[in-house]
């Protein structure tokens, strides 16, 4: 550890601060607080970026081919101000790639995962501070590739956010499959590339640089949650890099790996063939039903952090959670044609597919039922983010039963392309995760920048949030139920979906609200950064590592002394102190063992 960086880092930095200090840093930092709050920036500007192609996405279901407001006249004169068909098959794909691979990804495993996994487990920083770096800055070229594929006409890219082929492998196929494709391929790409620097970096982190005392049975479910996204990224991401590597080869040199032999694209003859698009789809997804995975799990850590926290009470089945992320992880791998049912799949092949997805519904449900023994009895404080966290529990709830049903081949095949689909994975995704993310942001706001944020204007921030959101997406499920079917640009041309207009109509205002409400967190967040109160290293009463160091943590060091740790992380209520916490580094008193795995 580098004590002077660390003092020059930790103060002053208007004297005599050099452009090379600058850059060092704040921009190639190999700082893994500063690295995490680079991602924290980036993902919040891209979740801005993301809302507002919903809304465009949106507005054409609710108004089709009227002018589009404030923007229509600008960006779609050709059109005469509407949006139109090919381009919005361009914006839901790039929807789906902002809010997944720039947005969900980043901010849980490379800004909560860079700031916090040093910090909770008693360490200066990660094993490899310059891959650490690189990891970071790999996403810049995939963040310019997928802004070039949305720039570059005639449309952008519009191969949807899973690209299928033959319609993203043939340049002669769509509008949207023209260059703008390969930029997108690319960016993919990269963000795989990224992503796996960053999981070899937070496994040998958590294995190798745990504090004394911290045994793996000690590690906040947090870490724990970290890990095993780690692990999935690590084993899953290779098989999407080399898939998407593959779809650019068969773009740009004639190859045939998904494409069928004897296709023709605009009465043209294929000058290859021989491939499967089907092998696109198993590539595809045996990575990204694992990624949803990575998505929301640690999201569950974290949650079961604050929850703890909040509620004054010791986890509920500490053990059990662990096995059950666990589980949720190595049966997430096996299940991935559940998203290929409609794909021509052999019967049995597919009943295999359904008993293992539903099988997922079990560690899941130790889940909920753990976290409601955590709440159960608590004295629990109201805070903003255990509100965000209660939110989660409830919104994953429905997100989790409305996925069984898809489980089941036979009524996949019925809801299949619908806005069930769409309903589904938004409360997984949105109102599942995006809620946990919220709240960790309001959780660990003091530990990052010392100061609190606004209770007041998050409470409202989160009620605005929580109505709108539900007002846009439970509805979603009735029109999937109707056979409302999703990525059209103009549904409405069947006559059997016309009755259906006043809802989206009534969705696109609720999703119209959900957007502005975030306003209040943006201006409550950049506020509370340079004029929130300022607090204490533990503002919270928690009893994890981090509320043990500074707050903000100073320069690469982080702890004023290496903690030694001689419990477990939810030690709330213990009978051994008057307190109702009992901090990880605290020492028991006189004449009594620590515990071996923490709890009493």
């Amino acid at each position: 550890m580098n004590t002077s960086s660390a003092a020059s880092h930790g103060h002053g930095h208007g004297d005599g601060m050099t452009f090379s200090h600058f850059v060092s840093t704040y921009v190639f930092s190999k700082d893994h607080k500063m690295i995490g709050l680079q991602f924290l920036f980036t993902t919040l500007l891209w979740f801005i970026v993301g809302g507002l192609l919903a809304l465009g996405i949106r507005w054409q279901l609710a108004y089709p081919w009227s002018d589009m407001p404030v923007i229509g006249g600008r960006l779609f004169s050709a059109e005469g101000g509407q949006i139109s068909p090919e381009f919005y098959t361009t914006l839901f794909t790039m929807h789906a790639t902002v809010m997944i691979f720039f947005v969900i990804i980043p901010i849980l495993a490379g800004a909560f995962g860079n700031y916090l996994i040093p910090l909770m487990i008693g360490a200066d920083d990660m094993a490899f501070p310059t891959l650490n770096m690189l990891s970071y800055w790999f996403m810049w070229p995939a963040f310019i590739c997928i802004g070039i594929s949305f720039l570059t006409p005639p449309y952008g890219a519009g191969g949807g956010w899973t690209s299928y082929p033959p319609l993203s492998a043939v340049r002669a196929a769509a509008p949207g499959s023209q260059m703008a494709q390969t930029w997108w391929l690319l960016g993919v790409t990269l963000v795989g590339i990224s992503s796996m620097m960053g999981s070899v970096n937070y496994m040998t982190t958590i294995i190798q640089m745990r504090a004394p005392g911290l045994s793996m049975f000690r590690l906040p479910l947090t870490i724990w949650a970290m890990f095993i996204t780690a692990v999935l990224q690590a084993f899953a991401l290779p098989v999407l890099t080399a898939g998407g590597f593959m779809q650019i080869l068969d773009r740009m040199l004639g190859t045939g790996f998904f494409l069928p032999e004897g296709l023709i694209v605009n009465n043209a003859d294929m000058l290859s063939g021989g491939g499967q698009p089907l092998l696109w789809q198993h590539l595809f997804w045996f990575y990204s039903h694992p990624a949803v995975y990575i998505m929301i799990l640690p999201a569950m850590g974290m949650v079961s952090d604050i929850l703890s926290c909040f509620a004054r009470k010791p986890i509920f089945g500490y053990k059990p959670m662990v096995y059950s992320i666990s589980g949720i992880a190595g049966l997430g791998f096996i299940v991935w044609g559940h998203h290929m049912f409609v794909s021509g799949m052999n019967p049995m092949l597919g009943m295999t597919f359904m008993v293992s997805t539903m099988m997922i519904a079990l560690p899941s449900a130790v889940k909920v039922f753990n976290w409601l023994g955590t709440i159960w009895g608590g004295k629990i404080e109201f805070t903003t983010p255990m509100l965000f966290s209660l939110s989660f529990v409830s919104m994953f709830v429905i997100g989790g039963l409305s996925g069984i049903f898809m489980a089941a081949t036979p009524v996949d095949i019925f809801i299949h392309d619908t806005y069930y689909i769409v309903a589904h994975f938004h409360y997984v995704l949105f109102c599942g995760t995006a809620m946990a993310v919220m709240g960790a942001i309001y959780f660990w706001f003091p530990k990052m920048f010392g100061r609190s944020m606004n209770e007041g204007w998050g409470k409202l921030h989160f009620f605005l949030t929580f109505i709108f959101m539900n007002g846009t997406f439970y509805l979603m499920h009735i029109l999937g139920a109707v056979g409302f079917p999703r990525r059209l640009a103009d549904p409405y041309h069947y006559e059997t979906f016309k009755h259906l207009l006043p809802m989206n109509r009534f969705i696109t205002w609720c999703a119209v609200g959900m957007v502005v409400s975030q306003v209040i967190f943006a201006v409550n967040f950049f506020y509370s950064i340079f004029k929130g109160q300022r607090v204490g290293r533990n503002p919270w009463r928690c009893n994890t590592l981090e509320w043990f160091a500074p707050s903000p943590p100073v320069g690469h060091g982080n702890f004023d002394a290496q903690p030694i740790v001689y419990r477990g992380p939810y030690e709330y209520g213990s009978p051994e102190v008057d307190t109702d916490h009992y901090p990880q580094t605290q020492p028991p008193p006189e004449g009594v063992e620590p515990s071996d795995d923490g709890h009493h």
